[in-house]
């Protein structure tokens, strides 16, 4: 199935053989084709192509983030933004309020603002009481339109690979670039949300008039569809894909994400899966940034491994993926890790793409991945644990359950202790590496 020109391209091993496509949908989230979607690796794919997106932009740019640093890729897609206005394109963006205390300098922050970027900070109170629970209620979904035309989605914050405190650069993560009829969507949340922040805070409210329309127009032949999840009506929507794709998968689940703490349905899904003959792989982080979490989620370890779930700990450098292929054919990408906080708290954006092509591109990323920087958990190994490591898990879990039966939790703003070295690199608010 023809996608078009492609912004990166990796070879693809053989996918599962598939006897007839299954559904992987229900009727609430069934996709709509006509679409043109391109995977993009990195920053070294992404960045590029927004920039690249944003030097072609006419009429206006609407951008949501988590973080937005001052740094090089940071610094680049700036000065792309000022560009723009300076050529009379309307350029919105929406940037976390805790997101924004981490990493943008109020520098920067002015800069922006100076050039006539219209800049919003999502929540900017940052509560210091770790047991109030609407603290943890912050825009974690990276989403960007360019003229109601392209889009970009997916799990890379406007912050350089190399910009890792505390941890081993690169970062790895994913994104995606779309075109077709899911613009009308994205267009909407994004108009909505601005909306809701705009009343908030007694901002300028940007009319609907005042934008483009989407163009809904086909651009290729591939189904796909946003998903996002709110506080309101979409509360569920992205564990509910996950697990309906679960549940429909024949041959293989390949999972990558970077903060793992699934629930007990999810837990379920996956173990009913492996044992219906289904090859599950979960690629997970080895690297402790979250001392807790990193413990915890070990608890759940044996269990899977019982269910003959493989296990793989990527340890080259810091894996921020939230990915996942089903049977080859199926597959999402975005901003929701699978733990309490994306699937109850955070605003999150997938996108879910049923397209072979696609599928294979991600799928053979993901084994790259597992094959030059991970490690297996061995069920024999596991079984050899000290009494002591057990304990510590036990008390972990355990401790992450009290936390969310009263407030929830957090495990990439700070809630759950980071480690010290991530924690001191954070603090001096350390220089980026050089580049290899």
């Amino acid at each position: 199935m023809p996608l078009g020109e492609r912004v990166n391209s990796h070879s693809v091993p053989m996918t599962p053989t598939i006897s007839s496509q299954p559904s992987y949908a229900t009727d609430k989230q069934r996709l709509a084709t006509g679409h043109a979607v391109h995977l993009l690796r990195g920053g070294n794919d992404f960045f590029p192509a927004l920039i690249r997106a944003f030097d072609a932009a006419r009429h206006e740019i609407w951008l949501e983030t988590y973080l937005f640093a001052d740094d090089t890729s940071g610094r680049a897609v700036a000065e792309a933004l000022i560009r723009a206005v300076q050529r009379g394109v309307k350029v919105r963006l929406l940037i976390d309020g805790w997101g924004a205390r981490l990493y943008l300098p109020a520098t920067l922050e002015h800069e922006l603002t100076a050039a006539g970027i219209d800049v919003l900070l999502y929540r900017p109170e940052v509560e210091n009481q770790p047991f109030r629970f609407r603290r943890l209620r912050r825009l974690h979904r990276k989403l960007c339109h360019i003229d109601g035309k392209v889009a970009f989605i997916g799990g890379i914050n406007i912050i350089d690979d190399m910009n890792t405190p505390g941890q081993t650069p690169p970062r790895i993560d994913f994104a995606v670039r779309v075109e077709g009829p899911i613009l009308a969507a994205i267009v909407r949340t994004m108009r909505r949300v601005r909306t809701l922040v705009e009343l908030s805070q007694l901002h300028h409210v940007a009319l609907e008039e005042d934008s483009l329309a989407a163009v809904v127009a086909d651009a290729g032949d591939v189904r796909a569809k946003l998903l996002v999840r709110d506080n309101l009506n979409h509360r569920h929507a992205i564990e509910r894909a996950y697990l309906t794709a679960l549940g429909h998968a024949k041959h293989e689940a390949i999972i990558a994400c970077a903060y793992f703490f699934p629930g007990l349905r999810f837990q379920r899904a996956l173990i009913a899966a492996a044992r219906r003959g289904v090859k599950v792989t979960l690629l997970l982080q080895e690297r402790v940034e979250y001392k807790l979490m990193h413990h915890a989620v070990r608890t759940l370890y044996e269990r899977f491994l019982n269910a003959g779930i493989e296990i793989q700990e990527y340890h080259r450098s810091f894996l921020h993926a939230k990915v996942a292929v089903i049977d080859g054919l199926y597959a999402t990408v975005g901003s929701s890790n699978i733990d309490p906080y994306s699937f109850l708290m955070a605003r999150e954006a997938n996108v879910v793409v049923d397209d072979p092509e696609f599928a294979g591109q991600l799928r053979a990323a993901l084994l790259e991945l597992i094959a030059d920087g991970a490690r297996p958990v061995l069920a024999a190994q596991w079984q050899r644990r000290t009494l002591t490591t057990r304990l510590l898990s036990a008390l972990a879990y355990g401790t992450i359950r009290l936390i969310m039966a009263v407030t929830g939790a957090d495990p990439e703003k700070g809630w759950f202790p980071m480690s010290r070295e991530a924690r001191e690199a954070l603090e001096q608010n350390a220089p980026l590496p050089p580049k290899p």
